[in-house]
């Protein structure tokens, strides 16, 4: 996003404020709603293991899905797998031992579960030198996804934690979004980019407009950009110092993708920045690191982690006949920001690689919708400065720069009668439902489809984004701030919420407010073209 220039009013925090984020394991902070374990070991560890970072379940389908876990110190991971609660019988599955390497995270595979039922496990770490020596157990639950169409499934998406200032505030009790999607019971939680803001640096206190004070959690991590690996892995770490998020990740599995503040705001393959708060500016160096950081610290399966490592994260997840979630990759493989008046732009947004790798899979998708998960709306107008950061240009006429690629897209999936598109994202920090229809737009060569807006979850939310006609959007709900960075504690922090009906195969995607408010609600059927 590129308003991230308007940052609230500060004050220096106070040396004694910043929590260092590399605590011993003897040590710990506890906070309402917020508790901060050990991180990388610093002293010499006694005692047993630690998993104060929770646990998380991602990569999930009918029958497998991938365990997360950060430990104090090196550990083997063990993994006991049931479907009852009293984990009668329980299976057994070794993961890997946990070392420096990894910043102490790792998974673990569990295959063989069945289909669209609940599945319980609990997350134990070893001392690899005394087995004795254990941790308490960490336990978490997630449903696989269903094998039959009738089963139906839900599931809630979002974006942007912890941005333009606001972060951890011990008043709020730390992330209270989270728990108010957890009580949805979704199926899985679609993580829709800036899952760290490693750009935004938090202070102690920060002046609110109606004379109150936001309290902010600051480590030693997130008191200045992130430039190091260390300090990118403490970005990711801070937010699961967060209460909610832990109860959140132990109940609901993740879909996630990136987006720019993984790295730093706006940023492109071989930019080099001028921003004089980094010592290192070479954006494919930092941007290295980030990646190495986010596959550490989310539950992403082997492969994806390797591709993660070479900047390639697009996947599809397949969650049965209902659903698939097409996860783009709008950042690693894009041109450099310009003023998108191009009129050949080979490259674009997704990089040649991935708009094919896109086409194919759309083609070989039989479920009955097709979810593609962008980082970046396509009709909004988001700038970066005098350039153009998301899609959209803001010229309403025939596609140029980046709206070429997209356009290559749209006719390829009417072109080949591929059905039940729908595009989810954020990035924007309001809420807010876009039609695109070919009668409305310069570009005509494409069928109607529908795009949904989420987020922020705990960032300053903006006004809303101009429209560009290109594609012929009709906004059809917005919910917006007049003014540009408003706190949590004023509201706006918005998520989506959609359910997939087994018998009709209908869609309806609710978009909710923090506090539980559905603002707007919209109901698609399966097959049919415009809606």
């Amino acid at each position: 996003m590129a308003r991230e220039d308007s940052p609230p009013v500060r004050t220096a925090p106070a040396r004694r404020a910043v929590l260092r984020g590399t605590l011993a394991a003897s040590t710990a902070l506890t906070l309402p709603g917020v508790s901060l374990g050990a991180a990388a070991p610093a002293l010499a560890l006694s005692g047993r293991p630690r998993a104060d970072w929770g646990v998380q379940v991602g990569e999930v389908t009918t029958t497998s899905g991938l365990v997360w876990v950060r430990a104090d110190r090196p550990a083997r991971m063990l993994v006991e797998v049931s479907t009852t609660e009293s984990f009668r019988n329980p299976r057994r599955m070794y993961g890997p031992l946990l070392g420096p390497d990894t910043d102490f995270t790792g998974t673990t595979a569990l295959h063989g579960l069945p289909p669209g039922r609940r599945v319980r496990y609990r997350v134990v770490l070893t001392d690899p030198d005394d087995p004795r020596r254990t941790s308490e157990p960490v336990y978490g639950t997630f449903r696989t996804a269903p094998a039959r169409r009738r089963d139906g499934l839900r599931f809630v998406w979002s974006g942007d934690l912890a941005g333009q200032g606001w972060g951890i505030n011990p008043d709020r009790g730390g992330y209270p979004i989270f728990d108010e999607m957890a009580r949805l019971e979704p199926d899985f939680f679609l993580f829709s980019g800036d899952t760290v803001y490693a750009d935004g640096p938090l202070t102690e206190t920060v002046a609110l407009p109606d004379g109150g004070v936001w309290r902010n959690l600051v480590t030693e991590e997130k008191a200045k950009v992130a430039e190091t690996l260390a300090e990118y892995r403490g970005n990711f770490r801070y937010n699961l110092m967060a209460e909610s998020l832990r109860r959140f990740n132990a109940r609901v599995p993740s879909i996630v993708q990136w987006d720019d503040h993984e790295v730093v705001n706006n940023w492109y393959p071989g930019e080099i920045l001028s921003d004089e708060r980094y010592t290192e500016r070479r954006v494919d160096v930092l941007a290295a690191r980030a990646r190495r950081a986010f596959g550490e610290y989310f539950p992403l399966s082997p492969s994806s982690r390797r591709r993660n490592r070479d900047g390639r994260i697009h996947r599809v997840v397949r969650y049965g006949p209902l659903l698939d979630v097409f996860v783009l990759d709008m950042r690693t493989h894009r041109n450099a920001n310009s003023p998108g008046r191009e009129t050949v732009e080979p490259q674009g947004v997704l990089g040649a690689e991935q708009l094919a790798w896109l086409k194919r899979e759309l083609t070989r998708s039989q479920a009955v919708w097709k979810v593609i998960a962008s980082d970046m709306p396509l009709g909004l107008v988001v700038s970066d400065g005098a350039n153009v950061e998301a899609v959209a240009q803001g010229d309403p006429g025939a596609p140029l720069g980046r709206e070429l690629q997209i356009a290559e897209l749209l006719r390829f999936v009417k072109h080949r009668r591929i059905t039940g598109t729908v595009w989810l994202t954020a990035d924007v920090h309001h809420t807010s439902a876009q039609h695109y229809a070919p009668e409305r737009a310069a570009f005509k060569d494409f069928a109607p489809f529908w795009e949904f807006v989420s987020g922020p979850l705990n960032a300053g939310a903006f006004p809303a984004s101009a429209l560009d006609g290109t594609f012929g959007p009709e906004r059809v709900f917005v919910k917006a701030p007049l003014r540009g960075n408003v706190s949590p504690s004023e509201g706006h922090q918005f998520y989506g919420q959609v359910d997939i009906d087994g018998d009709s195969g209908e869609m309806t995607v609710r978009l909710r407010e923090e506090g539980g408010a559905v603002l707007f609600t919209k109901t698609l059927r399966p097959g049919r073209v415009g809606q």
